[in-house]
């Protein structure tokens, strides 16, 4: 078999397991606080990582989710000035690396613009490749969406790559590919005018497959500092499932293990929604699950070594979702609680309590930020100019559910104030501080809408450092009318701002599916020009990258962060 030439490890370990050899001396590497898996090397100038399939390099539009660059550069402090040097397509795995200082920046461009980065490809075909070497030149010229091979004396950017066949197997051949030249498209057109496209290739002729088979495998540079030579490398397994390899490259199962496994269409599996949660799976769709979905979870129950699998049948209705309580399809049953990790921190979960089982995971990122107190390249949580210390932050958060970003507020020294309309979630709430060894006397609970207390406790003059929305699209109370996201959140955000201080950050959050990205930003943003409020920084947060955004599975959750003057 193929991928048993290739050295595939164990399903159990991570596909993306990388190196970096270095030649001459390098400057000081700096130490890797948080652990992000797709990073191969890192120092003072250099960010080098193992992209996985299915990721864009940089985001392709405004709210059209994040590509590697865009998650990396606002996710730690240190990579805030991160700059794009090269780019690989989004079904094309390997190595990237990104400068951090100016000097990097420069050295690479020169490097790369000169043509001495050394590159070297894996590709996989499923075609007869009848010569073992085969250097290709020729014109490399656009015709509409994709590339196309012309003679060189056609005219048109030229262009030339070495194929090296290395191993042929009933699966298929392994070709290694050095592009001498670095057009777009250029090994994916010279292969299929070669005669060998890439297995999953199909806008070049490949078969369909679950990702096209091409991976960066090495590239060799000099150090912008040093001078010293240096290959970044990293293996691939193209027999991995691409759904679980791009989630383990950017999520440390050591960290982290509640996330979504499978994203309805953006995964291939239309209205069929998966997540891990710590020893067991939940599936959720609006039909019985099909013989080969039940294949696939018992698979990952094995992959993964886990306990059981649950199953909620979701019945839509004109205006509502209707959610049946979720029932055992395989392994053990689960206890009535059982708990799950997250970014470090422990949450209580079940699968008896309705529509959700007590952790909203597609805000995994946005609690992190209350962890690290940093929200996006340039932007703290908390201004350091003002000179507040932690344990002196004040947190309010509305519509608390079971308290997850209070936990979170709370683990990094501020004082929360959860404020629910259930007496339930609150009582859950404190079960998760106490899980995290957090006092919750130390902490504010109040039960009540949400509305009602924001007037109260704007009359009694009461101020936070940061106030975090995050509402159901429809809800209703006694103390107040009918709430619907898509026409009243500006209200709700001006009732906010009345319990903010200056200079305080608002995170504004919906999923909301009728309510566009630009439509939700224009309330909030149009509710704080209504409160005579000014808005100093502003940074827009898609979903996380294991909620993949595709126009088959458009985004649903928009959060927005401000710090409001």
């Amino acid at each position: 078999m193929l991928e048993e030439a290739f050295g595939r490890r164990d399903h159990r370990s991570r596909h993306y397991q990388s190196a970096a050899r270095i030649v001459g001396r390098l400057a000081r590497s700096v130490e890797i606080l948080v652990s992000v898996p797709c990073v191969i090397f890192e120092d003072d100038h250099l960010l080098a990582v193992n992209k996985p399939a299915g990721l864009n390099t940089h985001a392709p539009a405004p709210h059209a989710g994040e590509g590697i660059y865009d998650w990396l550069r606002h996710r730690e402090p240190r990579w805030a000035r991160l700059s794009i040097i090269h780019r690989l397509d989004k079904e094309t795995s390997g190595v990237i690396v990104f400068s951090k200082t100016e000097l990097a920046n420069r050295s690479l461009t020169e490097q790369f613009s000169r043509g001495s980065v050394r590159k070297k490809y894996l590709l996989l075909t499923d075609r007869p490749v009848r010569r073992k070497e085969l250097a290709v030149k020729c014109a490399v010229i656009r015709a509409g969406q994709k590339y196309v091979a012309r003679p060189t004396h056609v005219g048109g950017v030229q262009a030339e790559t070495c194929f090296h066949v290395v191993r042929s197997s009933s699966d298929g051949t392994l070709i290694e590919a050095e592009p001498l030249t670095g057009k777009t498209h250029q090994i994916r057109v010279h292969a299929a005018a070669s005669g060998f496209p890439i297995l999953g290739d199909t806008l070049y002729g490949g078969a369909p497959a679950a990702r096209v088979h091409l991976h960066a495998q090495e590239l060799t540079l000099r150090h912008p500092a040093t001078g010293g030579e240096m290959t970044l490398t990293a293996s691939v397994d193209f027999s991995a499932d691409t759904r679980l390899t791009l989630r383990s490259a950017l999520i440390d199962s050591r960290e982290t293990n509640a996330h979504r496994l499978i994203h309805g269409a953006s995964d291939g599996w239309p209205g069929w929604y998966v997540d891990r949660l710590g020893d067991f799976l939940l599936s959720q769709s609006d039909q019985p699950l099909t013989p080969a979905q039940r294949e696939t979870l018992a698979h990952w129950l094995d992959v993964f070594s886990l306990h059981g699998s649950y199953h909620k049948l979701l019945t839509r209705q004109v205006g509502k979702t209707n959610v049946a309580q979720a029932h055992k399809v395989l392994g053990d049953d689960a206890p009535a609680e059982f708990v799950v990790r997250e970014n470090g921190v422990e949450f209580a979960l079940g699968f008896n309590e309705g529509c959700s089982v007590g952790l909203f995971l597609d805000q995994r990122d946005n609690r992190r930020r209350f962890l690290t107190g940093h929200v996006a390249a340039g932007f703290a949580l908390f201004n350091a100019e003002r000179g507040t210390r932690k344990a002196e932050l004040e947190i309010l958060n509305t519509f608390t559910y079971t308290c997850g970003f209070s936990v979170c507020a709370a683990k990094a020294g501020a004082r929360t104030t959860s404020l629910d309309l259930s007496k339930k979630y609150l009582e859950w709430g404190k079960r998760n501080f106490a899980l995290n060894q957090l006092d919750p006397a130390g902490h504010d609970f109040i039960y009540g809408d949400v509305f009602a207390w924001l007037r109260r406790l704007a009359k009694k003059q009461r101020r936070f450092d940061c106030v975090v929305l995050d509402p159901p699209t429809f809800s209703r109370s006694k103390q107040h009318r009918a709430f619907q996201a898509e026409k009243d959140y500006g209200e709700l955000v001006v009732a906010a701002l009345s319990v903010l201080k200056g200079n305080g950050v608002l995170l504004a959050s919906t999923n909301a599916a009728k309510l566009s990205p630009q439509e939700f930003l224009e309330q909030v943003t149009g509710a704080v020009r209504a409160a005579q409020r000014s808005i100093i920084q502003q940074h827009y947060a898609p979903q996380p990258p294991d909620f993949p955004i595709t126009r088959a599975e458009p985004a649903y959750l928009k959060t927005v962060w401000l710090r409001v003057g």
